[in-house]
């Protein structure tokens, strides 16, 4: 079986070039070859293929299915090379700015994207890939570069065989919401209202869970648990339909109200989740990381956990963020 080891770049742009202008004859004059020795190149990248990428067609050449998608990587590829070649002679690429961030299942997903516009305002023409997974998923993804950031509630643990940076940006508050009609029957005595109350909480053993649960030990309630979550949307969605209580991010309130009709039964507290930017370097040197991390300062109370807040966050590379 051929291996990417195998493949004979040589050979790929041979065909690429012969694909492209649909002649031999164009194709060798281009690259200043005679026509037997670009046959001979393509004949054997189909060879080591085991697939033929030519059919003939009265006098020309067509490509079949599988010179189709031979010729769609290599137009990629050969592509790709030539942005290189301009970007190492000090031109300035054509591709677009690109941010790939994941975000944890656990992250409330309104309030991660509160954080995320400001970074497409400052930078236009920005693509941002987003992925959503368990942290320990995406954290792999991010020792391999396929992302340039984690958002998540929680650090990366030192547990894991990873180098990481947390750059915590501090906890948000959060305000209980349920629908019209079970928000008025419990406003009345909150947070008492709360014992035996239906509620909806996010998965069991992270981060925001845990802050949750402490916060109902402390205030001596025990609200009735009818569902888990770990996609915030749909549990606000299910809260919406009138199946229980709530948390929601206190910046995103407003928001939660217009897009999921969900009224608010408490002031916003202090019993929300930490939020961090997790990086394999020291300081955040991502331009529209670096945004992220500045425009979000507005949203969180100072940090009392002795790790830095957003408005601590240093983004020379002595910044003293946490590695793990």
């Amino acid at each position: 079986m051929l291996t990417q080891q195998h493949l004979n770049y040589h050979h790929l742009r041979y065909f690429w070039e012969v694909a492209r202008h649909g002649s031999l004859r164009v194709a060798a004059a281009k690259l200043g070859v005679s026509q037997p020795t670009i046959s001979a190149q393509v004949k054997a990248l189909e060879e080591s293929l085991d697939r033929q990428l030519f059919s003939r067609s009265g006098r020309g050449l067509r490509l079949t299915m599988a010179g189709r998608t031979v010729m769609d990587h290599a137009t990629e590829i050969f592509g790709l090379g030539g942005r290189l070649v301009e970007v190492l002679n000090g031109a300035e690429s054509k591709q677009p700015a690109r941010l790939n961030l994941g975000i944890a299942d656990s992250f409330a997903k309104l309030f991660a994207w509160n954080l995320i516009r400001p970074a497409l305002k400052e930078h236009p023409g920005l693509f941002v890939a987003c992925y959503e997974g368990k942290a320990p998923e995406l954290l792999g993804q991010l020792v391999t570069g396929k992302l340039d950031v984690v958002l998540s509630d929680e650090p990366a643990s030192a547990s894991l065989p990873i180098k990481a940076f947390n750059h915590h940006l501090g906890e948000v508050p959060v305000v209980f919401c349920a629908s019209e009609v079970l928000a008025k029957e419990l406003r009345p005595g909150f947070p008492k209202s709360l014992n035996e109350a239906p509620i909806l909480l996010p998965a069991a053993q992270t981060a925001w869970r845990h802050h949750l649960d402490h916060w109902f030990e402390m205030q001596g309630v025990k609200p009735r648990v009818v569902a888990e979550f770990d996609d915030s949307a749909l549990m606000k969605t299910a809260a919406a339909d009138g199946l229980g209580v709530v948390a929601v991010a206190a910046p995103v309130v407003a928001e939660a109200k217009v897009r999921f009709d969900l009224h608010s039964i408490s002031e916003a507290l202090n019993c929300g989740f930490p939020s961090y930017l997790i990086t394999v370097e020291r300081s955040l040197k991502h331009p529209s990381v670096r945004t992220i991390a500045k425009e979000a300062r507005r949203y969180f109370k100072p940090s009392t956990s002795g790790v830095q807040s957003a408005s601590q966050i240093q983004f020379s590379s002595n910044s003293d963020d946490h590695r793990v």
